[in-house]
């Protein structure tokens, strides 16, 4: 059926042409919200502006990789691309090499700053949001190892999984999936090492956006078991962490009674919409049991709670403990069973148990969003020299995936179809990048620019342009102070 034959190739001559039609949107935005003033306004690492400011540098990043780019060498390929720096109404973008050098001039505190002007801008995005959002800020922490195969980077060292490379701190909203705060460390250090002070700085930033309660969310290892009084007392800020098993609290769970265990029941992950399907056959299952491979299965939960003081604190928090139930299993043969415990400690006094659980485990979610700032974003490839400047990159990279947050965000939901916009607005929020590549940035389109306008003109369509379209509108209203 693929039956084209006499194919030839031909350079247009008046046509202009451009891949990535998304990317004046995400222009619009950055210049709309105010973020390239911001950057420019508070951070100063050249002394001379011949001819680029310290925003060109930053955005320059972040939409070679909103235009498609992987790495800091695919920014070659956007300079050399004459309709693209019409597009952005630019003669010249920084090179590489150019960007290298700039990622090098930071320090600590430089990269404090702009994270400092990203955050200052995201207030303002926060801001157009209705009433409803304020409601509860939810705060995960976590870490992650982002691996290099260099040899001289400095700050570089091996993880406890045996691989060279470095270890940044991720502190995220679960609400909206932005990085708050993102901090590069050496690849040897702990999980938790820095996010508590990490934390009071989004504790104070989602006050100063006018959140009304705020929750912390973290593993084991981010129970920060000194702070909790502290966060305890502030009145306006919840905490929920996992807590490891140590033999003290083993030892309390099994003193409890049987009456104060119940069955732990989770919702389905989503409502068959017509008709429940026949499951297909389990191979993995099947090829475990005829191989008689050790196989441990989930037989049952259960959860109590009870009130427990950690060491380092003056008062006692309630503990919410599940015991896993495990059967495992060698071929046909049931071996044994096992029993595993696992521990929650938060200051809500009030929710039910399971709800506790099932809010902690949510912050699973996290996860993703490391697996797309990582791989999708490629925020985390480390391609300069020292730990530092692979700090500031991996900053300025993380802001492509923020920018798609913000698209989402400036969304109306008002107006006759509210509940489809807003369904439209949630959809975007919890997108994958690469979808939202395909759906959203790379739209081919013809540039035209004229005296007073740029004029990006789409030749194709998808089910996307719409959000595209209302989000632009909405972009050249006033910003809702």
């Amino acid at each position: 059926m693929l039956a084209a034959s006499n194919i030839h190739y031909e350079l247009a001559r008046r046509s202009r042409g451009l891949a990535c039609g998304g990317i004046g949107a995400m222009h619009l935005l950055a210049r709309q919200t105010g973020l390239a003033e911001a950057i420019d306004r508070r951070l100063h690492l050249l002394k001379v502006h011949k001819p680029y400011h310290e925003s060109d540098h930053v955005l320059n990043v972040a939409y070679n990789i909103l235009a498609g780019g992987t790495c800091m060498e695919d920014i070659e390929l956007r300079r050399n691309d004459e309709v693209y720096l019409d597009a952005l109404g630019t003669q010249r973008i920084p090179d590489p090499t150019t960007e290298g050098d700039f990622c090098r001039r930071f320090s600590a505190a430089d990269v404090e700053t702009l994270m400092g002007a990203i955050n200052e801008v995201r207030l303002g995005v926060w801001k157009r949001q209705p009433a409803a959002f304020f409601e509860r800020a939810v705060i995960d922490a976590d870490g992650t190892l982002a691996s290099t195969l260099g040899q001289c980077k400095e700050g570089m060292d091996i993880s406890y999984k045996g691989q060279w490379g470095y270890h940044p701190l991720l502190i995220s909203l679960a609400n909206t999936g932005e990085p708050l705060y993102l901090v590069n460390r050496s690849g040897n250090r702990p999980s938790s090492e820095g996010a508590a002070a990490r934390l009071d700085q989004a504790i104070a930033l989602c006050r100063r956006a006018g959140f009304r309660s705020i929750l912390l969310r973290g593993d084991t290892d981010f129970t920060q078991t000194s702070k909790l009084d502290e966060w305890d007392a502030a009145g306006d800020v919840e905490f929920l962490f996992g807590i490891d098993a140590m033999p003290n609290l083993v030892k309390i769970a099994d003193a409890l009674p049987r009456t104060a265990w119940k069955r732990l029941v989770r919702p389905a992950k989503y409502e068959v919409a017509t008709q429940e399907r026949a499951r297909p056959e389990n191979v993995k299952e099947r090829i475990v049991k005829e191989r008689a491979f050790e196989n441990i299965r989930l037989f049952s939960e259960i959860v109590a709670q009870f009130e427990y003081r950690p060491t380092a604190c003056r008062k006692s928090y309630r503990v919410v403990v599940v015991c896993k139930n495990l059967t495992v299993e060698k071929g046909e043969n049931l071996l044994f069973d096992d029993v595993r415990y696992f521990f929650y400690i938060t200051n809500d006094c009030t929710a039910p148990a399971e709800q506790i659980v099932l809010s902690a485990n949510g912050r699973c979610n996290q996860e993703n969003l490391i697996e797309q700032l990582k791989n999708g974003a490629r925020a985390m490839e480390m391609p300069v020299g020292d730990l530092v400047s692979n700090w500031a990159y991996m900053v300025m990279a993380s802001l492509a995936w923020t920018l798609k947050a913000w698209l989402a965000l400036v969304l109306p939901e008002s107006g006759r179809w509210h509940q489809k916009h807003r369904s439209q607005k949630q959809s975007l929020l919890r997108m994958e990048f690469k979808t939202f590549l395909n759906g959203l940035m790379r739209l081919p389109c013809q540039i035209v620019r004229t005296s007073r306008r740029i004029v990006y003109r789409l030749l194709s369509w998808n089910p996307w342009q719409e959000v595209l379209l209302r989000a632009v509108d909405a972009l050249r209203l006033p910003m809702r102070c």
